[in-house]
């Protein structure tokens, strides 16, 4: 049996008979790993353990893995850091289980990406530290997260450009067929992209802004990964934001 150390973001998780659970994490060692955890749900289980796997939370384990065994277990499993304000603010909370829930639909791999692996990592803590620009938080989670996915615009953002969809390109001439962003939301998707987290406070959008930039952008998810579509967490969004 294979002993070995790691990180994950928690993404998903299902009960599993009547005390035990598969949680599904984006790890640093191997992408996108399923792991059986047993006795989580039982009284006389290690129950203290369900609070670690809450959407987007950060662990590090000692995982277990065996040509025997279906799914990699863990020998200790522990926070990855701390989460001060998550778990008690519900802008922050849905925001994770959304952020959460898109990596679980979209992230297949079980190659290890160091680049996407770390995006994801940092922006938990930083949505843990922020304490303005929350509400703008999941606009540019998805605006930068196309970066690590493979099809983030291919040019820079100048004033008054559309932006194609289908070629993923910012044009001064608005395309002909319809898989094109407004203007406004072209502008916002220009500042977000490869934006400091920390200045999302100074972008000011409005509620409408937001949520036309969020139905833009995944559209935009959608013509390359039809499983945005299944994602549950954008409804809970539209009403908190």
């Amino acid at each position: 049996m294979k002993v070995y150390k790691g990180r994950g973001v928690v993404l998903h998780t299902l009960k599993y008979g009547d005390s035990s659970m598969i949680v599904y994490l984006l790890t640093d060692v191997g992408g996108r790993r399923s792991y059986m955890v047993q006795g989580v749900r039982s009284r006389t289980g290690r129950g203290s353990k369900l609070a670690l796997f809450q959407p987007a939370f950060p662990v590090e384990f000692e995982g277990l893995e065996s040509t025997r065994m279906e799914m990699h277990r863990f020998k200790e499993v522990r926070a990855g850091f701390p989460l001060r304000n998550v778990p008690f603010d519900v802008r922050k909370s849905t925001i994770a289980l959304f952020m959460a829930e898109v990596l679980y639909r979209l992230v297949r791999e079980s190659e290890p990406n160091e680049a996407l692996f770390g995006f994801v990592w940092n922006s938990v803590g930083a949505l843990d530290a922020m304490t303005d620009g929350v509400a703008d938080f999941h606009l540019w989670f998805l605006a930068n997260l196309s970066r690590y996915l493979g099809f983030c615009p291919g040019n820079d953002y100048e004033a008054g450009a559309w932006f194609d969809i289908h070629e993923g390109l910012y044009t001064p001439i608005r395309p002909t067929h319809t898989g094109c962003m407004t203007q406004e939301c072209t502008r916002i998707l220009g500042e977000m992209v490869g934006r400091d987290v920390r200045e999302l406070g100074s972008m000011g959008l409005n509620r409408m802004q937001r949520v036309e930039f969020l139905n833009a952008m995944l559209v935009y998810f959608g013509y390359h990964l039809d499983a945005v579509a299944s994602v549950q967490s954008v409804r809970i969004l539209r009403e908190v934001f």
